[in-house]
């Protein structure tokens, strides 16, 4: 019977011990395990627990604290718990492109759109300073004296014609027998005066295709080496591919003999089968 008794009150004993041991394992689940010394510590910082106010913050440690004050029922004062919001931090500014910088496809891309710009311009200002017509003082495109009478009469009587390089035209006699004709043919004025005056200026440039036409002293026509358009001796059409006569200026006899040809202007030449002077050819042709 002694022993029965003995053996149940050790159960006992063993299942408080169990008991106690369990609630403490929950304890220092939630809050941790505190050494002697912290927890002297601990009761000897109490007084100061009072000094704190609400705008100070308080540590997880002190809420640790409290919690196990609670749980083990040596307290019931609450700490205050504060919490201070985060203020706003304002709009997020936009990022500096110089801070940035510049990728590589970036540069890559500017530096081929700028070759490639200059290069146009370049090419753009060739052009117009090629098409852009300079108009220098006497020269090709205004009035520009080609020589006296005399020179110019001395250079026809060979039979082939006085030529102005500056003035890129032939100077050629017109018989005054066919003057009737050439003004039923439809010349201008300014051609007919220069006619009247015992002159043709005509235009070095074919009217086909723009070749330089030669003047052929054998056949005594002009004769174009390119395409083999032929004219007689006053520019008028007599074979090949060209769409008219050669063209031709305006010129002018000043009183003392000096012959000038106004080159601003070009006037178109004779129409096909145009033929005033009636010339053949006087032998073999160049072309």
């Amino acid at each position: 019977m002694l022993i029965a008794s003995v053996a149940v009150i050790g159960a006992l004993l063993v299942g408080l011990f169990i008991l106690a041991m369990v609630r403490r394992r929950d304890a220092e689940a939630a809050v941790g395990v505190l050494s002697r010394e912290t927890a002297k510590r601990d009761r000897a910082n109490d007084a100061m627990a009072g000094l704190l106010t609400e705008k100070q913050p308080v540590s997880g440690r002190q809420i640790e604290r409290q919690a196990a004050r609670e749980w083990a029922g040596r307290t019931s004062t609450a700490v205050a718990v504060t919490s201070t919001l985060p203020v706003p931090a304002g709009p997020p500014r936009a990022p500096d492109p110089e801070v940035l910088g510049v990728t590589r496809r970036q540069f890559l891309n500017r530096a081929i759109l700028g070759v490639l710009g200059l290069s146009l311009a370049g090419l753009g200002t060739a052009v117009v300073g090629f098409l852009w017509p300079v108009l220098e003082p006497g020269g090709f495109g205004s009035v520009i004296l080609v020589g006296d009478v005399t020179d110019i009469n001395a250079t026809i009587a060979t039979k082939q014609p006085f030529y102005s390089p500056e003035a890129r035209a032939y100077l050629n006699p017109y018989p005054p027998i066919d003057l009737p004709k050439a003004k039923l043919a439809g010349y201008s004025d300014p051609i007919l005066a220069g006619m009247q005056l015992g002159y043709v200026a005509l235009y070095q440039k074919c009217p086909h295709l723009g070749c330089r036409v030669p003047w052929c002293q054998s056949s005594q026509w002009f004769e174009c080496p390119c395409h083999g358009s032929q004219y007689n001796r006053v520019g008028e059409k007599k074979g090949g591919p060209a769409p008219r006569g050669m063209d031709r200026f305006a010129l002018a006899v000043s009183s003392t003999g000096s012959v000038s040809i106004n080159t601003s202007t070009v006037f178109v030449g004779p129409a096909i089968g145009t033929n005033t002077t009636g010339q053949e050819a006087e032998g073999p042709h160049c072309v």
